[in-house]
């Protein structure tokens, strides 16, 4: 090649880095190795995580979008990469975060023949992407590459697949790199509609305010508790997304997910206004879809988006608007608060989320109840905290607060497995912050390979195993249904202190509840990372002890992942 000229993998890496690519996560394969070489001339300036497992690399990718707001690039092979790779790209999609899978693909004259480890991309993950497209040309690489960028990081953020044929990479062109990022500010609201919203939540007697999404600007963050506080109105987050509004301010009244709390279900069900901003309308945070009922005389629906595909998708709105949730929220707040006589129904959707935090005695070796309340007053305030999924994550989720610092890293998809690999990217992007990972003991076997990735990019976050010794949700699930019919849903696990050691982690095992935070301190101690096995009682995790608890201290709980 002259210096004029490059191959498919350099021009690829070089629009990458003009758009603002730094990390990227992946495992190599023989249908890339291109973009590897190209990737070795980037003195750093994007670097290469390698994995363990492409479903351990998508999350990665999947966690470090929703983190930083910006494309989580992955890279795997062709067939079982890409389909290894595809538990990631679901996660994505249903966070709605920004998220770039390149795969290798088969050369261009094999297509079409069943060639080894072929597969159509865009059949594949139509419907798990907002994009999957195929580059043919080594020429249209700019065009593609920014138009796959841009389609991840618009409207409702999400995964775009980019399949990529061997041969094209190898190819030599003339073509150029991007000269540099491409700008695509929020829509705004459009004009009068702001008055219209204030109108309506100033004719409300109970309002109440649902957000959710990781594209939140710190100055739209901040002109949403303004306006929220200023107007004295209860706020709710979405499934998972509570981490984005400070859970220390009065207004704050919990989160609309599984195992919904009465008293967020009573906010969200018994206002006569709701303003959803930035909210997908998920199974989750509608409880199944049994909290509106819309529409009806007594409750009148705002839903704001900036992807007008969200707008009536599943709830006809009275006012649907397009705008950003950041361009909203600052509009909204330089108008000024809105008043109304709805402070006492503020205040006790606020109590009620309070008393929420008051746990009896569980009936466990190491009672979670009072783990949570001792990391609550431990964990610097700009702790990173992630979890996969199954019952253990309700300790992650509902009984720590998130102040204005503070992240939560949690798939809406439920996806066992997530938690290992967003702490460990979390650690990539932040290794100065504290990263504590929950994760149950099916759940942590699921990426507990990546341990190695983690040790070998400096990247070791704190994490805590609540081993009961069975697959905690699904046997909520079968006791409820098929009571007294316990069946495949018992482990057994290794020695997960000795694993921890393997891999170069701090271990321990933590039996009583008295010895955590010694524990803890050790674990924080350590600059090698930290496993601490938790030994929870399975009785302390099941609808009869659980769920009896809960109701206890006037919290309702349903099973689910």
């Amino acid at each position: 090649m002259t210096k004029s000229t490059r191959d498919g993998g350099q021009l690829l890496v070089e629009c990458l880095q003009a758009l603002g690519a730094r990390h990227s996560f992946g495992v190599p394969g023989e249908s890339f190795l291109a973009v590897l070489n190209a990737l070795h001339d980037t003195g750093g300036r994007l670097d290469f995580t390698l994995c363990r497992q492409e479903g351990g690399a998508a999350f990665m990718a999947a966690a470090y979008g929703k983190l930083t707001g910006s494309p989580g690039i992955c890279w795997v092979t062709r067939g079982p990469g890409a389909t290894n790779a595809s538990i990631g790209v679901h996660t994505a999609m249903q966070d709605s975060a920004p998220m770039i899978l390149f795969v290798g693909q088969v050369g261009t004259d094999m297509k079409g023949r069943e060639a080894f480890q072929e597969l159509d991309y865009r059949a594949v993950f139509g419907t798990m992407v907002k994009w999957a497209v195929e580059i043919d040309k080594v020429e249209r690489i700019p065009e593609l590459v920014a138009r796959a960028w841009k389609t991840a990081l618009t409207g409702r953020p999400g995964p775009v697949v980019v399949a990529l044929p061997e041969d094209m990479l190898t190819c030599e062109t003339g073509v150029a790199p991007l000269a540099g990022p491409s700008h695509y500010p929020e829509p705004e609201p459009a004009t009068g509609s702001v008055s219209q919203v204030r109108e309506m939540l100033a004719s409300a007697s109970q309002p109440v305010i649902l957000y959710g999404g990781c594209n939140w600007s710190d100055a739209g963050r901040a002109a949403l508790e303004q306006f929220a506080e200023g107007s004295d109105i209860p706020v709710v987050s979405v499934f998972r997304y509570q981490d984005r509004f400070d859970n220390h301010s009065p207004v704050f009244c919990g989160e609309a997910g599984v195992g919904m709390v009465p008293n967020v279900r009573r906010v969200l069900a018994d206002a006569d206004v709701v303003l959803a901003i930035n909210t997908r309308f998920g199974e989750n945070s509608t409880d199944g879809y049994t909290i509106f009922d819309l529409p009806r005389p007594a409750q009148r629906l705002i839903h704001v988006h900036g992807s007008d595909l969200e707008l009536g998708k599943v709830y006809q709105p009275e006012l649907g608007l397009q705008a950003g949730p950041n361009a909203f929220a600052m509009a909204l707040a330089s108008s000024g608060p809105v008043r109304g006589d709805w402070g006492t129904w503020r205040a006790q959707g606020r109590a009620g989320y309070e008393a929420g935090f008051d746990l009896p005695d569980l009936p466990s070796p190491v009672d979670m109840g009072k783990v949570t309340a001792y990391l609550r007053d431990v964990l610097p305030d700009d702790a990173i905290v992630t979890n996969g999924a199954g019952n253990f994550a309700i300790w992650s989720g509902r009984f720590l607060k998130y102040g204005p610092h503070a992240r939560l890293l949690a798939p809406q998809s439920g996806a066992m497995g997530y938690g290992i690999p967003a702490a460990i990217a979390a650690k990539i992007v932040h290794p100065e912050r504290r990263v504590v990972c929950f994760a149950g003991d099916g759940d942590f076997q699921m990426t507990c390979q990546e341990l190695a990735t983690a040790a070998q990019a400096s990247a070791q976050p704190i994490i805590l195993v609540l081993n009961n010794g069975i697959y905690g949700t699904i046997r909520a699930h079968q006791e409820r249904n098929y009571p007294e019919r316990v069946s495949g849903t018992t482990m057994v696990s290794p020695d997960f202190a000795t694993l921890a050691r393997a891999y170069g982690f701090h271990g321990e095992r933590v039996e009583r509840t008295e010895d955590f935070a010694a524990a803890f301190e050790r674990a924080c101690a350590s600059d090698t990372g930290a496993i601490l096995d938790l030994v929870i009682s399975p009785e302390a995790l099941t609808p009869r002890v659980m769920l009896s608890e809960m109701r206890a201290s006037g919290l309702r709980a349903r099973s689910g992942a």
